[in-house]
Parts: structure tokens; sequence; C-alpha cells
């Protein structure tokens, strides 16, 4: 399998690209990473060096690749991070070649609209442009609930009410949703849970909350990341969510382990293969 990651990237540290393109091949896919920014490192340190790369940039690489006639040979177009609305644009284009070349090919939309309590930021119309152009063309949708609440324009009190956004996020054209944080009132603080859903199906996952001194960045990256490799090896939904979720809750593991800010990617390698604690989902 070969997929196409069009995202962020850092130099040092593990954010974008740079915490999912190596467990994607460690599940065995073959990634052509496409970067949205090069920067020296993720903005939560506070400084950083690097810049938004060239909007145009995108859609050139790519038809760059069509060229050589190897874009028939990809079978998903991976997007998150992107650093302004007329990069967007050029995604569209890309996903447009893409499956110009291979009709079967999927797109997951990972669609980051900014945590500024969180310190991630986006240009102003990113969000607007995610949520109108984008996220109707995507196969595979994988927002957290705050980027729920945006996209449905709405607060979502209960697991009830997400479920039912859900629906309607599914009714504007993707097929599957992950979301990839839950906050709902009356959630067990102590876990952290995700949700995994089709028109069909509807799965929640629970895994315990490890307590940080500063909490990793790049772990939704890694999550979208990882499920999408995980459904193109074949998995149902539902293994695809479990087994997303062991692989993560591994690499946080280690990372605690070692008492590290940046999530030690490499360290828990044989994790995005075989995960040493594996979790299991419950149907709704």
């Amino acid at each position: 399998m070969n997929i196409l990651s069009i995202q962020s990237h850092v130099v040092f540290g593990h954010a974008g690209n740079s915490a999912a393109v190596f467990p994607m091949q460690c599940m065995g896919v073959n990634v052509w990473p496409l970067h949205t920014v090069q920067f020296s490192n993720h903005t939560q340190y506070g400084h950083w060096a690097g810049m938004v790369m060239p909007e145009a940039q995108i859609s050139e690489l790519v038809a760059g690749i069509a060229k050589t006639g190897q874009l028939a040979e990809c079978n998903a177009l991976l997007s998150g991070y992107i650093g302004n609305a007329g990069q967007g644009e050029h995604i569209l284009k890309a996903l447009q070649l893409v499956r110009e070349a291979n009709p079967l090919a999927i797109y997951h939309c990972d669609p980051v609209m900014g945590h500024p309590l969180k310190g991630c930021i986006v240009a102003p119309g990113v969000a607007e442009f995610l949520i109108e152009k984008v996220i109707p063309q995507a196969n595979i949708v994988s927002p957290n609930q705050l980027e729920l609440e945006m996209i449905t324009g709405r607060t979502l009190h209960s697991l009830g009410d997400i479920v039912a956004a859900c629906h309607e996020l599914l009714a504007k054209g993707p097929q599957t949703i992950l979301i990839k944080h839950l906050h709902y009132q009356g959630k067990n603080p102590s876990d952290f849970e995700m949700l995994a859903l089709t028109a069909d199906e509807a799965w929640l996952i629970r895994r315990p909350i490890l307590e940080f001194d500063k909490e990793p960045v790049g772990v939704g990256d890694m999550t979208s990341a990882i499920f999408l490799a995980s459904l193109l090896s074949g998995k149902p939904i539902v293994e695809a969510l479990e087994h997303t979720t062991a692989a993560v809750y591994g690499v946080l593991l280690e990372t605690a382990r070692q008492s590290r800010y940046e999530l030690a990617v490499v360290a828990a390698r044989k994790g995005y293969i075989s995960p040493s604690q594996p979790l299991f989902a419950t149907r709704l």
C-alpha cells in the first residue's frame, strides 16, 4: 500500500509527518510525505524557525509524481495541518489527480482547526475552508470533539449528542469518522476515549490517561495515520480502532517511561505491529 501524506513537518521532534510517517512505514506502508510547513520544532516550544511551504508546490509535486506513472499506485491520501486556506485548494487539486489516476484511492482528512489553549494555531480561513470544501470530499474524517463541534456549529454535551453529530457529518459525504478525543459531560476523567463509526456501526474505546509534566505533541497526527494504515491493511473498523488505540497507548507508555516531552516514536516501534497491551472497544 502507498499513502501520500500531506501535512506539517518538524526537523526536530515528532509532529505532523514526523509523527505519522514512521509508524505507517513500520506497518508495511510505503509513505510519500509532502510537507505543508517545515519548522525547526513544533510550536508549543514557544519559538521555532521555518516556513509555510509555497501553496502551488503541493499540486506541482503531485503532478510531478503523476508524470512518472506512479500516481496510479497511490491507495490513499492523508492530509493534516495546513498553513493556510490556499494550501487547501492545492490539496484538493492533488486529490483530483490521485483519483483520476486511481479511482479506488481513499481520502482521509484530519481536519486540524486549531486549539489555542494547547498552543495549536491555524491561519484565518482554514477551519471554514476545511468545513465547506474539504470534508465533503473525504472518505474518512478524524476530528476531535472540539473540531466536531466547529463542524456542526454547536456544543455537544453528551455521548448521544456526539453520535448524532457524527451521523450529520456522514450525511455530508464521509463514510467513516474517528473522533480522536472525547470530553463530553459525565465521562470518567481518568479515561481517554475515542469513537469510530460508520452509518451502520459505532464503537467506543477507552484507555487510561497518563500524566505528563508537559503533554506530548503529535498524538493526534499519529492516531490518524495508524488508523488509516490499519483500515488499508483490511481491518474492519472495530479492529482498526482497537489497534490504533493500543499502538498509540504503547508510544505514550514508553514516552512516560523515558520521562520525555517528545513522543518515543522510534523506541516504541514494535508496538505498531503488535501492541503489547491490547485494548477492546464496545459497540454502541
